[in-house]
């Protein structure tokens, strides 16, 4: 009799047991269960209504649809011993730094690519690194055919360039999205040719937007975990809605593999300048005239900002644009056009969309007042670089007057101002960057002649107060707060 009532016990433990995984394995089942076919819209699948279990997206129709319009790009280049980086190319280093490739001023005879078609006429995107110098550019298509290509437009700032190729009949098209609409935490698809490994897919998501990696003026990367490696640069990267939001551009990494951290170019910026590309071969671009940092909390308490915001003017180009509109080293741009500068790199982005001789507003903030100002925007040359400086110092520096021997050395049109021979290994000046070599014009916005005009400055600065220094360096100039 007790061992039937064990066996009884045993029985009821068992089918309680079955009916809670049998409720449990309902629940499951349309989340992880086999059975469950994922559906063909690859969009909805991964969109459900908020509380409703996410299935994956469908990546296998989503890398159907666009792996044939990714295309390998072999690009035979010459690169003369000694020579570095083209002039003017922001990605030259970071092409280094970040995809790897030979040391500087090593040959090189191939680098492999990717690119995607986005007219039915042949016209590919791509990065402009993965070109440059190209004796001779080969594209393969998804389907193993192989023509010659060339150069039809391309853009060293943006690193980005349209090459072409004569195909019988159409060819597949790329559509373009809105990467303005993308959000952080959203799907993407990488489609390349890492290490030479053509049409490769590899998903993930969008880590971050806006990031400026030091690349250029106009630095606005997305950043994705999905895994792109040397050989991907100037593929798509895609959301679920099979479009293409960014090229895949460069990869943070000490080991040259991927370690989760890629950074792709916004498709809206390729689709700015893709026109000019197509018709000019060029980009022409707005030039103001300026060179500006960024609005440190410490250079706001010694401007006398309630607020860091805009973009402070370290340097005003004689004869240029801002200079003949009445901007000055100083003024703290916080409005262009109907644009409101929150950060000192969004201002190059927003003249540069401008044609030339366009006029726009300016609104800025000078000795604690503000003002708004009318400038024509000209055209930035090729040898004209939009500069963003980065603020550094603290004292501890051996000084000395500017001899005319080194104004002419310097740079410098006549012989005035203090050179720094000097900064004490250790010291706050050394640990914040200030260099021997540059040339400090102003302390507090006071002209600073010679060494009586320094000592008095710095001298009259309370201890624990800040000094404002406008200091000159290889030909830019940059403002520097410095507390004692």
């Amino acid at each position: 009799m007790k061992r039937l009532m064990k066996n009884k016990r045993a029985s009821c433990v068992l089918i309680a047991a079955a009916l809670v995984f049998s409720l449990i394995g309902l629940e499951i089942a349309p989340r992880f269960g086999a059975s469950r076919t994922l559906p063909t819209d690859f969009a909805s699948a991964y969109a459900g209504a908020s509380g409703e279990a996410r299935a994956l997206p469908d990546f296998v129709t989503l890398a159907n649809k666009l792996k044939p319009v990714v295309v390998n790009i072999s690009a035979t280049q010459k690169v003369e011993r000694g020579t570095g980086p083209e002039r003017g190319d922001p990605f030259g280093e970071l092409q280094r730094r970040f995809f790897g490739g030979p040391p500087r001023g090593q040959p090189r005879q191939q680098s492999l690519g990717s690119g995607f078609i986005i007219d039915p006429d042949g016209s590919i995107l791509t990065n402009n690194h993965v070109v440059n110098n190209a004796q001779k550019i080969v594209v393969k298509l998804a389907d193993e055919r192989e023509f010659d290509a060339k150069i039809v437009g391309r853009d060293p700032k943006t690193d980005i360039a349209v090459i072409k190729i004569e195909a019988k009949g159409e060819l597949p098209a790329a559509p373009l999205g809105d990467s303005s609409r993308l959000e952080v935490g959203e799907w993407v698809v990488a489609i390349g040719n890492p290490f030479g490994l053509d049409n490769t897919v590899t998903a993930g998501i969008v880590s971050a937007k806006g990031r400026h990696i030091g690349a250029g003026p106009y630095d606005d990367f997305i950043q994705t975990d999905a895994s792109i490696n040397p050989g991907n640069s100037g593929g798509p990267l895609i959301n679920l809605r099979g479009e293409v939001i960014a090229i895949n551009t460069a990869i943070f990494s000490q080991s040259g593999g991927n370690i989760g951290i890629g950074f792709a170019t916004p498709i809206n910026l390729a689709k700015e300048i893709l026109p000019q590309l197509k018709s000019k071969g060029k980009v022409t671009r707005g030039w103001l005239g300026v060179s500006i940092q960024e609005v440190t909390p410490d250079l706001a308490t010694s401007l006398g900002l309630e607020q860091h915001r805009g973009g402070l003017v370290s340097d005003v180009t004689k004869n240029g644009p801002a200079e003949r509109a009445g901007i000055k080293a100083g003024d703290v741009i916080v409005q262009f056009g109907d644009m409101e500068i929150k950060q000192a790199n969004e201002l190059p982005a927003l003249v540069a969309r401008l044609r030339p001789e366009t006029t726009a507003r300016v609104r800025l903030l000078r000795d604690k007042k503000e003002l708004t100002l009318s400038v024509t925007v000209g055209e930035l040359k090729e040898a004209e670089v939009v500069a963003t400086a980065k603020e550094k110092g603290e004292l501890g520096l051996a000084v000395q007057k500017v001899t005319p021997d080194m104004a002419e050395s310097l740079g410098l049109d006549r012989a005035q101002g203090v050179v720094i021979t000097g900064v004490e290994p250790g010291s706050l000046a050394d640990e914040a960057g200030l260099q021997a070599g540059d040339v400090i014009l102003e302390i507090n916005r006071k002209a600073v002649r010679d060494l009586a005009d320094y000592r008095k400055a710095v001298a009259e600065t309370k201890k624990g107060a800040r000094l404002l220094f406008l200091v000159k360096r290889e030909g830019a100039s940059l403002f520097v707060t410095l507390k004692r």
